[in-house]
């Protein structure tokens, strides 16, 4: 995919990826580490390069004395001391730092902020899609799962018991992945048998996009990452509609035969509608599906013609994806659709 439909499937030219434009607390950490290094290395090269073209410039014609060799200085004290201890305090400047920010950005998740709104969810990483199970928030328990966009509340970090920090507990259910939201925090892994962890709060209410920076296999690429920072409000109303069970149009009969149709075929193998008998966890949940912008992880617009396509052949859309095409007929695709499109 490239970045202008990147750009496209997010609704809008103005994202900015840039890991020097920070909107959260760990991501400054991050940036400013960066400047740091740069820097420092940045005038190492300068003195290096400078006495290069100095002795380039400055001896072009040869040696001043016709040609002779300079006189050779051994075991000048002075100058190895200088040598050795010089590259010691720039490494152990760089220590310290590097340590001071690893403090910062790997904070104890057990610890969140005094009177602090935590927000608490878990991320599994799969070939190639997200899957998010809501753990609590401000010490309420949750307990359901959404797929490949995340909503987060916003926070404000002048006011303790306006501070909403989130706290993400990486985990994979196959290959290695990495999740990477730049303008929020650094990259995470997600490594299967292993739990990781990840936190940022922010106070700008915005999507933020990233990608999975761990090659996972064929549709690596298009493992995309979409967070939305929502007003605190707001954000309470999407929980409180994520936590129902599926709502559709009960009243349609298209729905309603949707519905017998979708429960009929292999797709409860894979997925899960919440207040259904479709109970499966290999593939996305798909209970709210049409309260998301994206299908595939980002990579379309979540509109009727698309999930069509999708359900009709996803090799087509992610040649490689894991699900494959069922040879459904026009008459029980256009019902699978009409149920689908029907859960808000």
């Amino acid at each position: 995919m490239s970045f202008a439909s990147l750009l496209a499937v997010s609704g809008g030219p103005a994202q900015n990826l840039s890991i020097f434009d920070p909107v959260s607390p760990p991501a400054e950490s991050i940036r400013d580490l960066a400047f740091l290094i740069f820097a420092i290395t940045g005038l190492i090269f300068l003195i290096v390069e400078g006495i290069l073209l100095y002795s380039v410039f400055r001896f072009r014609h040869g040696p001043p004395n016709g040609g002779a060799e300079p006189p050779q200085v051994y075991g000048s004290t002075p100058i190895e001391i200088a040598w050795t201890a010089a590259p010691a305090l720039i490494v152990f400047v760089m220590t310290l730092v590097i340590t001071r920010t690893l403090w910062e950005v790997n904070v104890d998740p057990k610890t969140p902020p005094t009177d602090s709104k935590p927000l608490r969810v878990t991320v599994i990483g799969h070939q190639w899609w997200w899957e998010y199970v809501y753990e609590s928030y401000d010490g309420e328990k949750l307990g359901f799962i959404t797929a490949n966009e995340l909503h987060v509340p916003a926070s404000n970090l002048k006011v303790a018991s306006e501070r909403r920090p989130v706290y993400l507990t990486l985990q994979s259910a196959d290959v290695c992945h990495s999740f990477w939201v730049p303008r929020l925090a650094g990259k995470m892994d997600l490594i299967p048998g292993r739990t990781n962890s990840l936190w940022f709060e922010t106070g700008h209410k915005e999507l933020f996009l990233g990608q999975c920076a761990e090659f996972c296999g064929t549709q690596h690429a298009k493992m995309l990452l979409r967070v939305n920072v929502d007003a605190p409000d707001d954000f309470a109303r999407w929980l409180l509609e994520q936590q129902k069970p599926a709502i559709d149009d009960a009243k349609d009969p298209k729905v309603a035969e949707g519905k017998k149709t979708f429960l009929a075929h292999s797709c409860v193998n894979c997925h899960r509608v919440r207040g259904t008998s479709a109970v499966g966890s290999y593939g996305p949940d798909l209970t709210h599906l049409m309260s998301r912008k994206t299908l595939a992880s980002g990579i379309l617009p979540n509109s009727r013609d698309n999930l069509r396509k999708w359900i009709a052949d996803p090799q087509v859309v992610k040649p490689g994806c894991l699900m494959p095409a069922f040879g459904l007929s026009a008459e029980n695709l256009e019902r699978i659709v009409d149920y689908l499109a029907s859960l808000r």
